[in-house]
């Protein structure tokens, strides 16, 4: 096998993500799962839950990862890369814990992990540690095999990743009536998180120079300065831009990240400026938040102001981002078995940790993580 093929020492590939729901019947279900643990009521659920409703009360990302799936599978067969890739949700079928025992049940031992997240924080990266944590337990305690799981790198500013996302900001302004379009700010979204998750997120070696807003801030400003910068060099224009937020749930006196996409388009607005492209910059594909959040909450409020806006594409399935995985797969093999591989990284930051350091992106209550420096397997007496 050639060496650049080569996945040893990894015998399959996990696509792990958050899941969602696939009808009406579904809506509630599903957000019990999101919530569990936090004693809110079903009637809330259902209230939280029509957002789902609108689109028939299914959501967007299963489909969306199944596509990534065949995308996947498509790019290994054409490079000749023989290795199996399943899927696996946190809080939807298909569960986690029954992806990764069909996967030992199919005889698989060591499995590289790929998180529909890009970016560190502990909503992105360590609670799906813990998910994986909780599966490898419950395999365990049926009597399984338990295998060795390994998170790939986040891969924020990975050229598979972004550079799709430069063509999509590109579209955009395209898209925009001739008048406008030179004048057009950028608006590079992602999910807002409570301030205090966004501080602790990564290391401290990870933060913004000002240390605020963690390795979460960080690495969402660096990739939308890349984006920012490979427009202007496309276009000639130096379209200014700004990190916005998005999403935000929980209670109104916890702080979480701002501006708010929809309060930016109102402040844009009032200092006018004649359009806006939203570019959701955080978000691996088209889920619920980007089609109700943009598509038609910020769209419905930017029409309010009289505002031209344009929504660029989220990299979902493209090709680029499909080889850019099997990039990351082939070089975390090839350091498992004792190369050193080029690690592919634009912007300041440079390539991420393959193995998640002790205390980064900390948990809420201490809980077992996998796939990090502080995994001591499912038999660990105390939580990692």
């Amino acid at each position: 096998m050639p060496e650049q093929c080569d996945p040893r020492p990894y015998d399959a590939l996990l696509l792990l993500s958050f899941g969602g729901p696939e009808g009406p019947d579904d809506v509630v279900p599903f957000l019990e799962n999101v919530t569990r643990g936090r004693g809110i009521p079903r009637e809330r659920l259902k209230e939280v839950g029509q957002h789902y409703f609108l689109f028939g009360g299914v959501s967007p990302i299963n489909a969306q990862n199944r596509e990534l799936l065949d995308a996947l599978r498509k790019d290994f067969a054409e490079h000749g890369l023989d290795l199996p890739v399943y899927w696996g949700n946190r809080n939807w079928a298909p569960y986690l814990t029954d992806t990764l025992r069909t996967m030992v049940q199919d005889g698989h031992r060591r499995i590289a992990v790929l998180a529909t997240s890009a970016y560190a924080s502990y909503s992105g990266c360590r609670q799906y540690r813990e998910n994986l944590a909780d599966a490898l337990a419950a395999l365990r305690a049926e009597g399984l095999p338990v295998p060795q799981v390994d998170k790939l790198r986040h891969y924020f500013n990975h050229p598979g990743f972004v550079r799709p996302m430069v063509d999509g900001v590109l579209a955009s302004l395209a898209a925009l009536p001739q008048e406008v379009r030179a004048g057009a700010h950028l608006a590079f979204t992602t999910h807002s998180i409570p301030t205090a998750a966004a501080d602790t997120s990564g290391t401290p070696a990870d933060h913004t120079q000002d240390g605020e807003g963690g390795a979460y801030v960080a690495q969402h400003l660096d990739v939308a300065r890349v984006i920012a910068d490979a427009v202007a060099a496309e276009t000639g224009v130096d379209h200014p831009w700004r990190l916005v937020y998005q999403s935000r749930s929980g209670a109104p006196h916890i702080p979480w990240l701002e501006p708010d996409i929809c309060d930016h388009l109102e402040e844009r607005h009032a200092a006018g400026v004649p359009a806006v492209v939203m570019a959701p910059i955080g978000f691996v594909s088209d889920h619920m938040e980007v089609k109700y959040d943009l598509d038609t909450e910020a769209t419905a409020k930017a029409a309010e102001l009289g505002l031209p806006v344009a929504r660029s594409a989220t990299v979902g399935a493209d090709p680029r981002f499909a080889a850019a995985v099997r990039d990351l797969l082939l070089e975390r093999a090839a350091t498992e078995r004792g190369g050193a591989p080029e690690r592919c990284a634009l912007g300041a930051l440079g390539p991420g940790h393959d193995l998640c350091p002790v205390g980064c992106c900390p948990a809420r209550a201490p809980r077992p993580a996998a796939a990090g420096a502080d995994w001591r397997g499912p038999a660990a007496e105390a939580p990692a």
